[in-house]
Protein backbone atom coordinates (compact mmCIF):
# COMPACT_ATOMS: atom_id res chain seq x y z
CA UNK A 1 0.00 0.00 0.00
CA UNK A 2 1.13 3.29 -0.65
CA UNK A 3 1.46 5.66 2.10
CA UNK A 4 -0.70 9.17 1.90
CA UNK A 5 0.54 12.21 3.08
CA UNK A 6 0.94 13.43 6.77
CA UNK A 7 -2.49 15.26 7.19
CA UNK A 8 -1.36 17.32 10.63
CA UNK A 9 -4.64 16.39 12.12
CA UNK A 10 -8.03 14.95 11.56
CA UNK A 11 -7.95 11.33 12.42
CA UNK A 12 -4.22 11.92 13.85
CA UNK A 13 -6.09 13.77 16.73
CA UNK A 14 -7.16 10.68 17.56
CA UNK A 15 -4.07 8.87 17.61
CA UNK A 16 -2.26 11.76 19.46
CA UNK A 17 -4.69 10.37 22.34
CA UNK A 18 -4.80 7.01 22.34
CA UNK A 19 -0.62 6.86 22.21
CA UNK A 20 -1.01 9.15 25.15
CA UNK A 21 -3.48 6.60 27.39
CA UNK A 22 -1.31 3.84 25.64
CA UNK A 23 1.83 5.43 27.39
CA UNK A 24 -0.43 6.03 30.36
CA UNK A 25 -1.23 2.49 30.84
CA UNK A 26 1.93 0.60 30.20
CA UNK A 27 4.30 2.89 31.46
CA UNK A 28 2.16 3.86 34.47
CA UNK A 29 3.30 0.71 36.50
CA UNK A 30 6.88 0.09 35.79
CA UNK A 31 7.97 3.79 36.01
CA UNK A 32 6.50 3.78 39.60
CA UNK A 33 8.01 0.61 40.45
CA UNK A 34 9.27 1.75 43.43
CA UNK A 35 5.99 1.87 45.52
CA UNK A 36 6.02 -1.95 44.48
CA UNK A 37 9.93 -2.68 45.35
CA UNK A 38 9.44 -1.84 49.23
CA UNK A 39 6.73 -4.58 49.19
CA UNK A 40 9.11 -6.87 47.42
CA UNK A 41 11.89 -5.89 49.97
CA UNK A 42 9.23 -7.03 52.61
CA UNK A 43 7.26 -10.00 50.89
CA UNK A 44 10.72 -12.09 49.70
CA UNK A 45 14.01 -11.03 51.81
CA UNK A 46 16.22 -10.55 48.88
CA UNK A 47 18.73 -7.75 49.17
CA UNK A 48 18.05 -4.28 47.43
CA UNK A 49 20.58 -4.69 44.48
CA UNK A 50 18.70 -8.05 43.55
CA UNK A 51 15.20 -6.49 44.35
CA UNK A 52 16.14 -3.15 41.93
CA UNK A 53 16.76 -5.79 38.63
CA UNK A 54 13.09 -6.35 38.72
CA UNK A 55 12.40 -2.37 38.12
CA UNK A 56 15.71 -2.10 36.21
CA UNK A 57 14.53 -4.71 33.67
CA UNK A 58 11.26 -3.42 33.38
CA UNK A 59 12.73 -0.17 32.07
CA UNK A 60 16.18 -0.90 30.37
CA UNK A 61 14.26 -4.31 27.96
CA UNK A 62 12.71 -2.31 26.04
CA UNK A 63 15.36 0.08 25.20
CA UNK A 64 18.02 -2.33 24.89
CA UNK A 65 15.22 -4.22 22.16
CA UNK A 66 14.78 -0.91 20.01
CA UNK A 67 15.68 -2.69 17.07
CA UNK A 68 13.92 -5.69 17.46
CA UNK A 69 10.88 -3.33 18.05
CA UNK A 70 11.13 -1.29 15.20
CA UNK A 71 11.86 -4.16 13.27
CA UNK A 72 8.40 -5.78 14.40
CA UNK A 73 6.72 -2.46 13.88
CA UNK A 74 7.72 -2.41 9.96
CA UNK A 75 6.95 -5.53 9.47
CA UNK A 76 3.58 -5.73 10.62
CA UNK A 77 2.45 -2.47 11.44
CA UNK A 78 1.98 0.07 14.60
CA UNK A 79 -1.79 -1.80 15.32
CA UNK A 80 -1.31 -5.38 15.26
CA UNK A 81 1.91 -4.40 17.36
CA UNK A 82 0.24 -2.40 20.06
CA UNK A 83 -3.18 -4.96 20.51
CA UNK A 84 -0.39 -7.97 21.09
CA UNK A 85 1.62 -5.79 23.10
CA UNK A 86 -1.06 -4.54 25.34
CA UNK A 87 -1.84 -8.18 26.02
CA UNK A 88 2.00 -8.85 27.10
CA UNK A 89 1.85 -6.01 29.43
CA UNK A 90 -1.50 -7.02 31.45
CA UNK A 91 -0.48 -10.70 31.32
CA UNK A 92 2.97 -9.84 33.22
CA UNK A 93 1.74 -7.64 35.48
CA UNK A 94 -1.26 -10.35 36.27
CA UNK A 95 1.55 -13.20 36.31
CA UNK A 96 3.50 -10.73 38.88
CA UNK A 97 0.88 -11.00 41.12
CA UNK A 98 1.71 -15.18 41.28
CA UNK A 99 5.24 -14.72 41.39
CA UNK A 100 6.34 -17.30 44.29
CA UNK A 101 10.26 -15.38 44.71
CA UNK A 102 12.14 -12.87 43.26
CA UNK A 103 13.42 -14.60 39.85
CA UNK A 104 9.81 -15.41 38.46
CA UNK A 105 9.19 -11.42 38.83
CA UNK A 106 12.85 -11.38 36.46
CA UNK A 107 10.61 -12.83 33.96
CA UNK A 108 7.29 -11.68 34.36
CA UNK A 109 7.76 -8.09 35.55
CA UNK A 110 11.48 -7.33 34.26
CA UNK A 111 11.16 -9.42 30.59
CA UNK A 112 7.46 -9.13 29.97
CA UNK A 113 6.21 -6.13 30.83
CA UNK A 114 9.52 -4.10 29.25
CA UNK A 115 9.28 -5.74 26.08
CA UNK A 116 6.16 -5.28 25.84
CA UNK A 117 6.43 -1.37 27.12
CA UNK A 118 9.26 -1.48 24.26
CA UNK A 119 6.96 -2.13 21.66
CA UNK A 120 4.44 -0.20 22.43
CA UNK A 121 6.58 3.20 22.80
CA UNK A 122 7.92 2.39 19.48
CA UNK A 123 4.22 1.75 17.79
CA UNK A 124 3.07 4.66 19.64
CA UNK A 125 5.83 7.21 18.04
CA UNK A 126 5.56 5.53 14.64
CA UNK A 127 2.14 6.21 14.12
CA UNK A 128 2.09 9.61 15.79
CA UNK A 129 5.22 10.31 13.35
CA UNK A 130 3.12 8.85 10.13
CA UNK A 131 0.10 11.43 10.77
CA UNK A 132 2.02 14.51 12.06
CA UNK A 133 4.98 16.36 9.67
CA UNK A 134 4.97 20.25 10.38
CA UNK A 135 3.25 19.96 14.04
CA UNK A 136 4.89 16.40 14.54
CA UNK A 137 6.94 18.28 17.31
CA UNK A 138 4.11 18.85 19.39
CA UNK A 139 2.36 15.79 18.80
CA UNK A 140 4.82 13.70 19.99
CA UNK A 141 5.29 16.14 23.23
CA UNK A 142 1.68 15.55 24.33
CA UNK A 143 2.09 11.79 23.65
CA UNK A 144 5.11 11.37 25.61
CA UNK A 145 4.16 13.15 28.72
CA UNK A 146 1.94 10.01 29.26
CA UNK A 147 4.03 8.12 31.10
CA UNK A 148 4.88 11.22 33.09
CA UNK A 149 1.24 11.60 34.06
CA UNK A 150 1.27 7.75 34.78
CA UNK A 151 3.95 8.30 37.08
CA UNK A 152 2.10 10.32 38.77
CA UNK A 153 -1.26 8.72 38.84
CA UNK A 154 0.04 4.92 39.45
CA UNK A 155 2.28 5.68 42.57
CA UNK A 156 -0.87 6.76 44.64
CA UNK A 157 -2.86 4.46 43.05
CA UNK A 158 -0.79 1.32 43.94
CA UNK A 159 -0.06 2.15 47.28
CA UNK A 160 -3.62 2.56 47.67
CA UNK A 161 -4.27 -0.70 45.84
CA UNK A 162 -2.21 -2.37 48.40
CA UNK A 163 -3.52 -1.06 51.72
CA UNK A 164 -6.76 -2.39 50.34
CA UNK A 165 -6.14 -5.26 48.25
CA UNK A 166 -2.80 -6.56 48.78
CA UNK A 167 0.60 -6.83 46.39
CA UNK A 168 -1.04 -9.52 44.40
CA UNK A 169 -4.78 -7.88 44.30
CA UNK A 170 -2.74 -4.39 43.06
CA UNK A 171 -0.67 -6.47 40.26
CA UNK A 172 -4.12 -8.08 39.24
CA UNK A 173 -6.15 -4.38 39.10
CA UNK A 174 -2.92 -2.97 37.29
CA UNK A 175 -2.86 -5.97 34.67
CA UNK A 176 -6.64 -5.64 34.06
CA UNK A 177 -6.23 -1.47 33.76
CA UNK A 178 -3.55 -2.15 30.93
CA UNK A 179 -6.28 -4.14 28.83
CA UNK A 180 -7.90 -0.92 27.87
CA UNK A 181 -4.34 -0.66 25.66
CA UNK A 182 -6.64 -3.19 23.41
CA UNK A 183 -8.92 -0.97 22.31
CA UNK A 184 -6.33 2.00 21.76
CA UNK A 185 -4.38 -0.10 19.73
CA UNK A 186 -7.54 -1.41 17.82
CA UNK A 187 -7.92 3.20 17.31
CA UNK A 188 -4.36 2.99 15.55
CA UNK A 189 -5.47 3.03 12.03
CA UNK A 190 -2.99 2.60 9.46
CA UNK A 191 -2.54 5.61 7.05
CA UNK A 192 -2.27 4.03 3.89
CA UNK A 193 -4.59 4.08 0.46
CA UNK A 194 -6.12 0.64 -0.33
CA UNK A 195 -6.23 1.48 -4.21
CA UNK A 196 -2.65 2.35 -4.43
CA UNK A 197 -0.24 0.26 -5.98
CA UNK A 198 2.49 -1.32 -3.88
CA UNK A 199 5.37 1.31 -2.47
CA UNK A 200 8.24 1.34 -4.85
CA UNK A 201 11.84 1.00 -3.24
CA UNK A 202 14.19 3.81 -3.49
CA UNK A 203 16.46 4.77 -6.81
CA UNK A 204 19.77 2.86 -5.20
CA UNK A 205 18.02 0.22 -3.52
CA UNK A 206 15.94 -0.98 -7.00
CA UNK A 207 18.71 -1.09 -8.92
CA UNK A 208 20.36 -3.63 -7.79
CA UNK A 209 17.68 -6.04 -6.83
CA UNK A 210 16.08 -5.27 -10.69
CA UNK A 211 19.54 -5.89 -12.62
CA UNK A 212 20.81 -8.33 -10.62
CA UNK A 213 18.48 -10.61 -11.09
CA UNK A 214 18.26 -9.79 -14.89
CA UNK A 215 21.93 -10.57 -15.07
CA UNK A 216 21.82 -13.78 -12.88
CA UNK A 217 19.53 -15.31 -15.36
CA UNK A 218 21.85 -14.49 -18.09
CA UNK A 219 25.01 -16.55 -16.30
CA UNK A 220 22.63 -18.90 -15.26
CA UNK A 221 21.75 -20.11 -18.67
CA UNK A 222 25.22 -19.81 -19.42
CA UNK A 223 26.05 -22.11 -16.14
CA UNK A 224 23.20 -24.44 -17.50
CA UNK A 225 24.66 -25.05 -21.12
CA UNK A 226 27.55 -26.29 -19.75
CA UNK A 227 25.95 -28.54 -17.37
CA UNK A 228 23.76 -29.94 -20.49
CA UNK A 229 26.71 -30.02 -22.33
CA UNK A 230 28.93 -31.70 -19.98
CA UNK A 231 25.51 -34.52 -19.60
CA UNK A 232 25.23 -35.14 -23.34
CA UNK A 233 29.27 -35.95 -23.59
CA UNK A 234 28.46 -38.59 -21.06
CA UNK A 235 25.69 -39.39 -22.76
CA UNK A 236 27.19 -40.36 -26.26
CA UNK A 237 30.10 -42.19 -24.73
CA UNK A 238 27.85 -44.51 -23.17
CA UNK A 239 26.00 -45.16 -26.23
CA UNK A 240 29.26 -45.88 -28.53
CA UNK A 241 30.10 -48.39 -25.60
CA UNK A 242 26.90 -49.83 -25.70
CA UNK A 243 27.15 -49.89 -29.50
CA UNK A 244 30.28 -51.91 -29.39
CA UNK A 245 29.47 -54.44 -26.58
CA UNK A 246 25.84 -54.58 -25.55
CA UNK A 247 23.28 -53.42 -28.35
CA UNK A 248 20.56 -54.87 -26.06
CA UNK A 249 20.69 -52.58 -23.58
CA UNK A 250 21.05 -49.40 -26.79
CA UNK A 251 18.23 -50.31 -27.91
CA UNK A 252 16.28 -50.71 -25.09
CA UNK A 253 17.48 -47.40 -23.75
CA UNK A 254 15.84 -45.41 -26.58
CA UNK A 255 12.69 -48.11 -26.47
CA UNK A 256 12.23 -46.95 -22.93
CA UNK A 257 9.76 -43.87 -22.72
CA UNK A 258 9.93 -43.24 -18.83
CA UNK A 259 13.95 -43.05 -19.01
CA UNK A 260 14.05 -40.56 -21.96
CA UNK A 261 11.54 -38.29 -19.59
CA UNK A 262 13.56 -38.85 -16.54
CA UNK A 263 16.83 -38.00 -18.16
CA UNK A 264 14.47 -34.26 -18.94
CA UNK A 265 13.36 -34.15 -15.83
CA UNK A 266 17.07 -34.46 -14.26
CA UNK A 267 18.23 -31.66 -16.82
CA UNK A 268 15.49 -29.67 -15.52
CA UNK A 269 15.88 -30.18 -12.42
CA UNK A 270 20.09 -29.26 -12.92
CA UNK A 271 18.95 -25.61 -14.41
CA UNK A 272 16.78 -25.14 -11.66
CA UNK A 273 19.69 -26.11 -9.05
CA UNK A 274 22.03 -23.62 -11.16
CA UNK A 275 19.70 -20.80 -11.15
CA UNK A 276 18.76 -20.87 -7.34
CA UNK A 277 22.78 -21.16 -6.57
CA UNK A 278 23.83 -17.96 -8.09
CA UNK A 279 20.67 -16.31 -6.79
CA UNK A 280 21.67 -17.03 -3.40
CA UNK A 281 25.73 -16.00 -3.90
CA UNK A 282 23.78 -13.02 -5.32
CA UNK A 283 21.90 -12.32 -2.15
CA UNK A 284 24.43 -13.11 -0.16
CA UNK A 285 26.94 -10.49 -1.74
CA UNK A 286 23.98 -7.76 -0.91
CA UNK A 287 23.17 -8.98 1.84
CA UNK A 288 27.20 -8.96 3.20
CA UNK A 289 27.65 -5.28 1.45
CA UNK A 290 24.82 -3.50 3.32
CA UNK A 291 25.77 -4.95 6.74
CA UNK A 292 29.49 -3.51 5.26
CA UNK A 293 27.79 -0.15 5.06
CA UNK A 294 25.78 -0.61 8.02
CA UNK A 295 29.31 -0.96 10.11
CA UNK A 296 30.81 1.75 8.43
CA UNK A 297 28.29 4.26 9.06
CA UNK A 298 28.80 2.97 12.37
CA UNK A 299 32.67 3.75 12.54
CA UNK A 300 31.56 7.28 11.14
CA UNK A 301 29.58 8.48 13.78
CA UNK A 302 32.32 6.99 16.20
CA UNK A 303 34.71 9.27 14.30
CA UNK A 304 32.47 11.88 15.66
CA UNK A 305 33.78 13.28 18.74
CA UNK A 306 30.90 15.10 20.23
CA UNK A 307 28.68 11.96 19.27
CA UNK A 308 30.99 9.66 21.22
CA UNK A 309 30.92 12.05 23.84
CA UNK A 310 27.29 11.95 24.06
CA UNK A 311 27.05 7.77 24.13
CA UNK A 312 29.08 7.98 27.30
CA UNK A 313 26.71 11.12 28.84
CA UNK A 314 23.48 9.14 28.12
CA UNK A 315 25.09 6.19 29.35
CA UNK A 316 26.22 7.58 33.04
CA UNK A 317 22.88 10.02 33.27
CA UNK A 318 20.79 6.82 33.02
CA UNK A 319 23.30 4.62 35.45
CA UNK A 320 23.39 7.87 38.06
CA UNK A 321 20.14 9.27 36.87
CA UNK A 322 17.43 6.76 36.90
CA UNK A 323 17.76 4.95 40.42
CA UNK A 324 15.77 8.14 42.62
CA UNK A 325 12.44 7.64 40.84
CA UNK A 326 12.99 3.78 41.40
CA UNK A 327 14.62 3.98 45.40
CA UNK A 328 13.47 7.32 46.71
CA UNK A 329 10.77 5.96 48.24
CA UNK A 330 13.32 3.54 50.43
CA UNK A 331 15.81 6.74 50.97
CA UNK A 332 12.88 7.89 53.07
CA UNK A 333 12.37 5.30 54.89
CA UNK A 334 15.82 5.02 55.62
CA UNK A 335 15.65 8.05 56.65
CA UNK A 336 13.42 7.67 59.15
CA UNK A 337 10.75 10.04 57.48
CA UNK A 338 7.74 9.38 59.21
CA UNK A 339 4.35 8.01 57.83
CA UNK A 340 2.62 11.15 58.58
CA UNK A 341 4.59 13.84 56.70
CA UNK A 342 3.83 12.12 53.07
CA UNK A 343 1.39 14.06 51.88
CA UNK A 344 2.38 13.61 48.30
CA UNK A 345 3.81 10.19 47.50
CA UNK A 346 7.78 11.17 46.16
CA UNK A 347 7.33 9.84 42.81
CA UNK A 348 4.15 11.23 42.36
CA UNK A 349 6.03 14.41 42.83
CA UNK A 350 8.79 13.11 40.33
CA UNK A 351 6.27 11.92 37.91
CA UNK A 352 4.43 15.31 37.82
CA UNK A 353 7.39 17.31 37.13
CA UNK A 354 9.12 14.81 34.47
CA UNK A 355 6.30 16.37 32.03
CA UNK A 356 6.62 19.98 33.64
CA UNK A 357 10.37 19.69 32.75
CA UNK A 358 9.32 17.68 29.06
CA UNK A 359 7.13 20.60 28.17
CA UNK A 360 9.40 23.39 29.20
CA UNK A 361 12.82 22.35 27.99
CA UNK A 362 10.84 21.44 24.66
CA UNK A 363 9.52 24.68 24.54
CA UNK A 364 13.29 26.58 25.23
CA UNK A 365 15.07 24.53 22.87
CA UNK A 366 12.50 25.88 20.20
CA UNK A 367 14.02 29.26 20.74
CA UNK A 368 17.52 30.37 18.20
CA UNK A 369 19.12 31.87 20.68
CA UNK A 370 19.39 28.51 22.93
CA UNK A 371 22.47 26.34 22.07
CA UNK A 372 20.43 23.01 22.76
CA UNK A 373 23.69 21.23 23.42
CA UNK A 374 24.64 23.61 26.03
CA UNK A 375 21.14 23.45 27.55
CA UNK A 376 21.65 19.30 27.83
CA UNK A 377 24.71 19.81 29.22
CA UNK A 378 23.56 22.12 32.03
CA UNK A 379 20.90 19.31 33.02
CA UNK A 380 23.31 17.05 33.56
CA UNK A 381 25.18 19.26 35.78
CA UNK A 382 22.65 19.93 38.01
CA UNK A 383 21.27 16.48 38.11
CA UNK A 384 24.20 15.85 39.29
CA UNK A 385 24.71 18.32 42.01
CA UNK A 386 21.36 17.17 43.07
CA UNK A 387 21.81 14.04 43.46
CA UNK A 388 25.39 14.46 45.66
CA UNK A 389 22.99 16.33 47.90
CA UNK A 390 20.56 13.49 48.53
CA UNK A 391 22.89 11.90 51.28
CA UNK A 392 22.19 15.51 53.18
CA UNK A 393 18.34 15.54 53.28
CA UNK A 394 16.77 13.82 56.00
CA UNK A 395 13.47 15.54 56.39
CA UNK A 396 10.78 14.90 53.55
CA UNK A 397 10.68 18.27 52.29
CA UNK A 398 13.97 18.75 51.41
CA UNK A 399 13.53 14.91 49.86
CA UNK A 400 10.30 16.29 47.84
CA UNK A 401 12.26 19.40 46.79
CA UNK A 402 15.30 17.34 46.15
CA UNK A 403 12.33 14.97 44.03
CA UNK A 404 11.17 18.12 41.85
CA UNK A 405 14.33 18.86 40.88
CA UNK A 406 15.36 15.63 39.74
CA UNK A 407 11.85 15.09 38.30
CA UNK A 408 12.67 18.61 36.32
CA UNK A 409 15.76 17.46 34.96
CA UNK A 410 14.82 14.51 33.30
CA UNK A 411 12.69 16.08 31.30
CA UNK A 412 15.97 16.28 29.51
CA UNK A 413 14.17 13.41 27.33
CA UNK A 414 12.24 15.70 25.60
CA UNK A 415 15.69 17.97 23.97
CA UNK A 416 17.53 14.59 23.50
CA UNK A 417 16.12 14.45 20.04
CA UNK A 418 16.83 17.59 19.28
CA UNK A 419 20.84 17.43 20.16
CA UNK A 420 21.56 13.82 18.41
CA UNK A 421 20.06 15.37 15.33
CA UNK A 422 22.56 18.37 15.94
CA UNK A 423 25.06 16.61 16.36
CA UNK A 424 25.25 13.94 13.64
CA UNK A 425 22.11 15.78 10.94
CA UNK A 426 19.20 14.62 10.13
CA UNK A 427 20.16 11.96 7.30
CA UNK A 428 21.99 9.67 10.28
CA UNK A 429 19.09 10.50 12.96
CA UNK A 430 17.30 6.98 13.02
CA UNK A 431 20.97 5.35 12.93
CA UNK A 432 22.57 7.27 15.73
CA UNK A 433 19.61 7.00 17.95
CA UNK A 434 18.91 3.64 18.01
CA UNK A 435 22.75 3.23 19.17
CA UNK A 436 22.36 5.60 22.35
CA UNK A 437 18.83 4.45 23.03
CA UNK A 438 20.78 0.80 23.37
CA UNK A 439 23.27 2.34 25.61
CA UNK A 440 20.68 4.18 27.96
CA UNK A 441 18.65 0.75 28.23
CA UNK A 442 21.94 -0.74 29.06
CA UNK A 443 22.19 2.21 32.25
CA UNK A 444 18.37 1.94 33.08
CA UNK A 445 18.97 -2.09 33.54
CA UNK A 446 22.71 -1.43 35.66
CA UNK A 447 22.11 1.70 37.20
CA UNK A 448 19.47 0.65 40.01
CA UNK A 449 21.31 -2.74 41.58
CA UNK A 450 24.60 -0.44 41.72
CA UNK A 451 22.84 1.58 43.86
CA UNK A 452 21.44 -0.98 45.80
CA UNK A 453 24.68 -3.15 46.05
CA UNK A 454 25.86 -0.04 47.21
CA UNK A 455 23.56 0.14 49.93
CA UNK A 456 24.11 -3.52 50.84
CA UNK A 457 27.39 -3.16 51.08
CA UNK A 458 27.51 0.05 53.31
CA UNK A 459 23.99 0.05 55.18
CA UNK A 460 23.39 3.35 53.70
CA UNK A 461 22.78 5.30 50.53
CA UNK A 462 24.69 7.91 51.05
CA UNK A 463 27.88 6.35 49.08
CA UNK A 464 25.34 5.09 46.46
CA UNK A 465 23.86 8.68 45.60
CA UNK A 466 27.84 10.26 45.28
CA UNK A 467 28.38 7.26 43.14
CA UNK A 468 25.41 8.48 41.34
CA UNK A 469 25.58 12.14 40.57
CA UNK A 470 29.41 11.85 40.39
CA UNK A 471 28.69 9.59 37.35
CA UNK A 472 25.87 12.46 36.08
CA UNK A 473 28.64 15.15 36.44
CA UNK A 474 31.19 12.81 34.62
CA UNK A 475 28.95 12.59 31.58
CA UNK A 476 28.83 16.22 31.12
CA UNK A 477 31.89 17.46 31.89
CA UNK A 478 33.04 15.13 28.99
CA UNK A 479 30.33 16.58 26.66
CA UNK A 480 31.20 19.73 27.92
CA UNK A 481 34.96 19.00 26.51
CA UNK A 482 33.80 17.51 23.57
CA UNK A 483 31.49 20.31 22.30
CA UNK A 484 34.01 23.33 22.74
CA UNK A 485 35.28 22.36 19.25
CA UNK A 486 34.62 24.68 16.59
CA UNK A 487 30.54 24.50 15.72
CA UNK A 488 31.01 24.10 11.96
CA UNK A 489 33.40 21.13 12.67
CA UNK A 490 31.01 19.34 14.83
CA UNK A 491 28.32 20.20 11.89
CA UNK A 492 30.64 18.81 9.40
CA UNK A 493 28.84 16.07 6.76
CA UNK A 494 29.57 12.83 7.99
CA UNK A 495 31.02 10.86 4.80
CA UNK A 496 28.87 9.01 2.57
CA UNK A 497 30.12 4.94 2.35
CA UNK A 498 30.58 3.87 -1.47
CA UNK A 499 27.92 2.23 -2.52
CA UNK A 500 28.73 -1.69 -3.63
CA UNK A 501 31.18 -1.90 -6.47
CA UNK A 502 28.57 -4.84 -8.13
CA UNK A 503 25.83 -2.25 -8.57
CA UNK A 504 27.58 -0.79 -11.00
CA UNK A 505 28.93 -3.76 -12.68
CA UNK A 506 25.45 -5.54 -13.27
CA UNK A 507 23.33 -2.14 -14.35
CA UNK A 508 26.43 -1.34 -16.96
CA UNK A 509 25.54 -5.29 -18.30
CA UNK A 510 21.91 -4.47 -18.75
Amino acid sequence: MEMKKSPDGGWGWVIVLVSFFTQFLCYGSPIAVGVLYLEWLDAFGEGKGKTAWVGSLASGVGLLASPVCSLCVSSFGARPVAIFSGFMVAGGLMLSGFAPNIYFLFFSYGIVVGLGCGLLYTATVTITCQYFDSRRGLALGLISTGSSVGLFIYAALQKLLIEFYGLDGCLLIVGALALNILPCGSLMRPLRSSDCPLPEKTALENVPDRYSIYNEKEKNLEESINILEKSYGGEETCRSTLANGDWKQDSLLHQNPATTAHTKETETYKKKVAEQTYFCKQLAKRKWQLYKNYCGETVALFKNKVFSALFIAIFLFDVGGFPPSLLMEDVARSSNVKEEEFIVPLISIIGIMTAVGKLLLGILADFKWINTLYLYIATLIFMGLALCAIPFAKSYVMLAILSGILGFLTGNWSIFPYVTTKTVGIEKLAHAYGILMFFAGLGNSLGPPIVGWFYDWTQTYDIAFFFSGLCVLLGGFILLLASLSPWETRNKQLPKPAPAAFVYKVASNV
